[in-house]
């Protein structure tokens, strides 16, 4: 048998014998009706071809059901992996995740922020740029909806969810020196407080276990193409003055990719084994980590506490009989994942 064709509200309403409010609120809640009209409303739905507009009807509210997310760029598997993990816990919370990504850039991210408040978001989850962002772009949002920043932050009192960087690197030193030559720290351009938290950790640490700290700046210039300042600082190297050591901790795992790839090119063996030429070590337990070859020894980021905490503060600040006890500082720790690279 052939649907029927409804277009709007008010003509499935009509067609269902159900009033527009009652369907409104079946649509917001279906247990928030009887349920006989429930069943009326569910049978005429199987016999329609009916759809509502979840997203203009969230235009209509003073408060919507949307939720922001805004990362720094999301064919980073790292952030791809985050918002999925933040997109479904928003849907099962009844909330629709809106994604935006930054590309990098701080015009975009601005951009990105007058685009949710247009949409009459609800709150946001956003893992700002940082160290660049625009002047007071995050702190205009927060005083209209709240905010709560994951990954990195930007000062101030808005919440955030994070790695515990002094903790995660403090005990990579700690085993790369314990099992061999003590590491060399491969540093990148320093786009967000991460970089300068994993820094400083490794020169405390290093210091700690009575070692040189070594630090070498695989590049400088802003930028987010971790991949390709490793990849175009390891042949520098070899080109020039060979090997700084026998073990490289690189500031990130999408960094170590490059070092490891222009290292392999060269006919170098990575490894832990006594006939492997260096070993590399790196930091977040990227999506791709275990399948590059050698698999690499990293410090795996708790990815589902991380989303988890995230949208649990944010609704907790959407109930605003909770806002008082939201913690305001959350870092997570992070557990040593040892692999054939170090």
């Amino acid at each position: 048998m052939a649907e029927k064709t409804h277009r709007t509200m008010d003509d499935f309403a009509r067609a269902s014998g159900v009033s527009r409010p009652t369907l409104s609120k079946y649509f917001d809640d279906p247990l928030s009706v009887k349920a006989a009209t429930r069943t009326r409303i569910e049978a005429a739905l199987r016999s329609s071809d009916y759809q509502p507009n979840v997203f203009a009807r969230n235009l209509n509210r003073k408060r919507t059901r949307n939720v922001g997310i805004v990362v720094p760029a999301i064919t980073d598997p790292f952030y791809a992996e985050m918002v999925s993990r933040i997109e479904l816990r928003c849907r099962d919370e009844g909330f629709w995740p809106i994604v935006i990504s930054s590309h990098g850039s701080p015009k975009l991210e601005a951009e990105s922020v007058r685009t949710l408040m247009s949409l009459k978001v609800a709150g946001a989850i956003v893992a700002p740029l940082g160290s660049v962002s625009e002047p007071g772009v995050f702190e205009r949002m927060g005083e209209n909806i709240p905010i709560v920043y994951f990954d990195t932050y930007i000062e101030g009192d808005t919440p955030f969810v994070g790695n515990n960087n002094h903790q995660s690197t403090s005990i990579m030193v700690d085993y790369l020196c314990r099992s061999g030559e003590p590491p060399i720290y491969i540093d990148i351009p320093h786009v967000n407080h991460n970089s300068g938290e994993r820094l400083q950790s490794y020169m405390e640490s290093m210091r700690a276990a009575g070692q040189e700290a070594v630090v070498i700046d695989a590049g400088r210039d802003y930028a987010w193409d971790f991949e390709r300042i490793g990849h175009e600082w390891m042949e520098r190297t070899l080109d020039s003055r060979g090997l700084p050591g026998r073990t490289l901790l690189c500031a990130n795992d999408r960094l170590a990719f490059g070092v490891m790839s222009a290292a392999f090119s060269r006919g170098l063996k990575i490894g832990r084994r006594p006939d492997c030429d260096f070993r590399v070590a790196a930091h977040d337990d990227h999506p791709l980590s275990r399948y590059t070859c050698p698999a690499l020894t990293t410090m795996a980021q708790d990815f589902a506490a991380m989303a988890g905490r995230s949208v649990e503060i944010l609704l907790a600040l959407l109930d605003e009989a909770d806002a008082q006890d939201v913690a305001r500082n959350v870092k997570l720790g992070a557990t040593l994942v040892m692999r054939q690279s170090a």
